[in-house]
C-alpha cells in the first residue's frame, strides 16, 4: 500500500537500519516515484541493487535503456504527456553528461523529472574512473546546478532536505524542471542506523497563489480599457487554463496569438484565435502582434519564437504581463505585472473587465480575421501542392506540408497525439496544426532537441494509461537516437514514427539560402533505407510512405493496425519552390539578420 501504509501498519519500522540507496528508493516512493528509467554502470551498482529488490517485491518498475539522451527524453515525455512521476538513473561521467544534455528538453519546457547520477567518492583517495579529471570539488554538482537545481549527497543524513528540495523543483507550479540528485559511489552503500523513515518528505503539492490585493488587477483592467487593439500572447503556461484565456479574450475584446507550445489553448476555429506568432509564426499571428497597441502576455518567457527576438510588438504602447514568475512578468518595459497562478489571475482580470467593459474595439477583430483568412488560404494551397520534382530523389515527391498535413489528419481520426522533432518538421508542424485542445500536439520547441520525438514515443510503453501517438521527425533527427527502435519494442510501446527524409538539415539549409544565397555542410549523399532498417528489429513494422497522400494514408492505416511500433519512411521535397514549405513571417536575431534586428530593438523602448 505504499510507504505511508507500511509505516502506519508497522510493516516497516519507523526507525530502520538501511543503506543510503534503499533510503533514496523509499524517499522517492513517498514522493510517488514508482518508475525508473535506468542505464546502470559502475557508478550506480548499489542503487541498482536496491532497485532490484524493490522491483522484485512489486513496489516499482525499472526500464533499461540504451542511450542516456533518449532515456531522458522518454522520461520527459512520461511526465509531460502523462503526468507521471519518474526518475532517470545513470552512472558517472559520460552517462551522466549525456542524461544531463537530454534534460535540457525538460528544463526548457518546464517539465519536472528526477535525475539520479553516480558521482565521485567523497574521500578523495584519487581520481575515480570517468569523473571530471580536474583538481576541484563537486564538479558534476556544479554542472547540474547550472542546468537546474542539484544536491550532492555528501552527508547521507541530509537526504530528507535533498528530497524536499527536489520535490519543490519537479512539482513547481510554473518553474518545474529536472532535479539532479548526485550519489557518490562510496555513499550509496553506507549504512544508516535508526534512520527515521517517517521524516522522509511527502510530495510537494503547490497551492494556487494570486495577488493579495486588487491593486494590480485594477491597474491592469484600467490599462486595457484605454486601448483598442489588444493582443493576448498565450505562452506554454496557458496549457493548463484554456477556459480562462478564452474568457479574458472576450472580456477585453482582443485576439489571441499562440506560441508553438500552446497550440489548442483556443480551438483552431475560434474567431479570436490568430494562430501562432513569432520568428516563424503565421501571417495572422504575426500581423496581430505587429499591429496591436496593447500586449497581454500570459504564461510566456518571451523566447525568440514567441516575440521575434524582442521586436514582434512594434506598435505596442504598454503591457499587462500575467505570470507566476516575477522576473518573467517584468520582461518588458511599461508593464503592469500581475504575478500569480494564471487561471486565478486571468479570471479576476476578466471579472473586472466584465463589471466595467471596455469600449468596443471597432474593427480590430475584423482586421485580424481577414489576416487569418489569408493565412488559411496559404495553408490550403500548401496542403494541395502536387508532388514536386526533387533532384536528390530523381522524381516528384511530396512536400513536407503535404506529408505533415496528411499525418495530422490521420492522427485526428485516431485520436492520436503528434510529437514533433526539431527543424523543418517542427516548424511546418506547428504552422499547420489545427488543434482544438492543448496537448494534441507536443512540439519540443523549448530546446529544439534533435531526436526528441522518436524517443518520447517510447513513453507510451511506460505509461499507466497510454494514448495513441505519432512521432514526426526528419531523417537527421531520427538518426540521433535510432536505438529507440529497440527500446520501444522492449518496453511495449505502440505508435508510429514517420521519418520525413530530404537527406539534409532542411531548416538550416533554408536559413543559409535565405541569408547567404547558398547552403553549406547541411546535407549528405548517403541513401538510407529506413523501412529496411526498422524492419531489422524484431517487432517493428517498416513501411514506405510513397510519393503521394494516398500512398501515405495507406501506410498509416497499416501502421495503426500493427500491435507495436511502426516506422514509415517518406521521401520529401527540398528546393527553391516556395510551395515546398510554409515560410517565415517574423524576425530572428541570427546570421546576417542580426544588425537589422538589433537596430530595431535598440530603437524601441518596450
Amino acid at each position: 500500500g505504499g510507504l505511508e501504509a507500511a509505516l502506519a501498519h508497522g510493516t516497516l519500522p519507523r526507525l530502520s537500519d538501511l543503506t543510503v540507496s534503499e533510503a533514496v528508493v523509499l524517499g522517492l516512493l513517498r514522493q510517488g516515484v514508482r518508475k525508473y528509467l535506468v542505464i546502470l554502470g559502475h557508478g550506480s551498482t548499489d542503487l541498482g541493487e536496491a532497485l532490484r529488490v524493490y522491483e522484485e517485491a512489486g513496489v516499482l518498475r525499472c526500464y533499461a535503456f540504451r542511450n542516456e539522451v533518449a532515456m531522458a527524453h522518454a522520461a520527459t515525455a512520461l511526465r509531460w504527456q502523462y503526468g507521471e512521476q519518474v526518475a532517470v538513473v545513470t552512472s558517472i561521467g559520460p552517462g551522466a553528461l549525456q542524461a544531463m544534455a537530454g534534460s535540457l528538453a525538460a528544463a526548457s519546457n518546464g517539465v519536472g523529472v528526477w535525475h539520479l547520477y553516480g558521482d565521485e567518492t567523497t574521500r578523495a583517495e584519487g581520481f575515480n574512473m570517468q569523473q571530471i579529471p580536474k583538481h576541484e570539488q563537486d564538479l558534476f554538482g556544479r554542472l547540474a546546478a547550472t542546468m537546474g537545481e542539484s544536491w550532492t549527497l555528501h552527508t547521507p543524513e541530509a537526504l530528507r532536505t535533498a528530497l524536499r528540495r527536489g520535490s519543490l523543483r519537479v512539482n513547481h507550479p510554473f518553474k518545474a524542471g529536472p532535479f539532479y540528485l548526485l550519489l557518490p559511489i562510496n555513499v550509496q552503500p553506507r549504512l544508516m542506523t535508526a534512520f527515521n523513515l517517517a521524516a522522509l518528505p511527502a510530495r510537494h503539492v503547490p497551492a494556487a497563489l494570486a495577488p493579495a490585493d486588487a491593486a494590480a488587477i485594477a491597474e491592469a483592467a484600467a490599462l486595457i480599457r484605454r486601448h483598442r487593439r489588444v493582443v493576448i500572447k498565450a505562452g506554454g503556461g496557458t496549457r493548463g487554463c484554456p477556459a480562462a484565456v478564452a474568457r479574458l479574450a472576450e472580456a477585453c475584446d482582443g485576439v489571441v496569438v499562440l506560441s508553438p507550445g500552446s497550440l489548442g489553448v483556443l480551438p483552431d476555429a475560434h474567431p479570436r484565435n490568430m494562430h501562432v506568432g513569432g520568428s516563424k509564426g503565421s501571417i495572422s499571428g504575426n500581423h496581430a502582434m505587429a499591429e496591436a497597441d496593447l500586449l497581454i502576455a500570459v504564461g510566456t518567457r518571451a523566447v525568440c519564437q514567441a516575440d521575434c527576438s524582442g521586436i514582434g510588438f512594434a506598435k505596442v504602447e504598454a503591457v499587462v504581463n500575467v505570470n507566476g514568475d516575477a522576473a518573467d512578468a517584468a520582461h518588458y518595459n511599461r508593464t503592469v505585472a500581475v504575478v500569480g497562478d494564471l487561471a486565478v489571475c486571468l479570471d479576476r482580470l476578466a471579472a473586472a473587465l466584465e463589471a466595467e467593459p471596455p469600449a468596443p474595439a471597432d474593427d480590430w477583430r475584423e482586421i485580424c480575421v481577414a489576416a487569418k483568412r489569408r493565412w488559411q488560404d496559404v495553408l490550403a494551397e500548401r496542403r494541395a501542392t502536387p508532388p514536386l520534382h526533387d533532384p536528390v530523389w530523381g522524381r516528384p515527391v511530396m512536400t513536407q506540408p503535404v506529408a505533415i498535413a496528411t499525418v495530422q489528419a490521420f492522427a485526428r481520426s485516431q485520436g492520436a497525439t503528434c510529437l514533433y522533432d526539431a527543424g523543418d518538421v517542427q516548424a511546418n508542424g506547428f504552422q499547420l496544426a489545427r488543434d482544438d485542445r492543448p496537448m494534441q500536439t507536443i512540439t519540443e520547441s523549448g530546446a529544439s532537441f534533435m531526436g526528441f520525438a522518436a524517443s518520447a514515443l517510447v513513453a507510451s510503453g511506460l505509461a499507466d494509461a497510454p494514448r495513441p501517438v505519432i512521432a514526426l521527425c526528419g531523417d537527421g533527427s531520427f538518426m540521433m537516437n535510432p536505438q529507440v527502435l529497440i527500446d520501444a519494442v522492449e518496453h511495449g510501446a505502440r505508435g508510429i514514427v514517420v521519418i520525413l527524409d530530404n537527406r539534409r538539415m532542411a531548416a538550416i539549409s533554408g536559413l543559409q539560402r535565405a541569408q547567404y544565397g547558398r547552403d553549406h555542410a547541411t546535407r549528405d549523399g548517403v541513401a538510407v533505407d529506413y523501412a529496411a532498417m526498422a524492419g531489422a528489429v524484431t517487432g517493428v513494422l517498416g513501411l514506405v510512405g510513397g510519393d503521394d497522400p494516398t500512398a501515405l494514408r495507406m501506410a498509416l492505416a497499416r501502421a495503426a493496425a500493427h500491435p507495436g511500433l511502426s516506422v514509415i519512411h517518406v521521401p520529401v521535397y527540398f528546393g527553391g519552390d516556395p510551395r515546398g514549405g510554409l515560410g517565415a513571417y517574423g524576425q530572428w536575431n541570427v546570421g546576417n539578420w542580426v544588425a537589422e534586428v538589433e537596430a530595431r530593438y535598440a530603437a524601441q523602448d518596450l
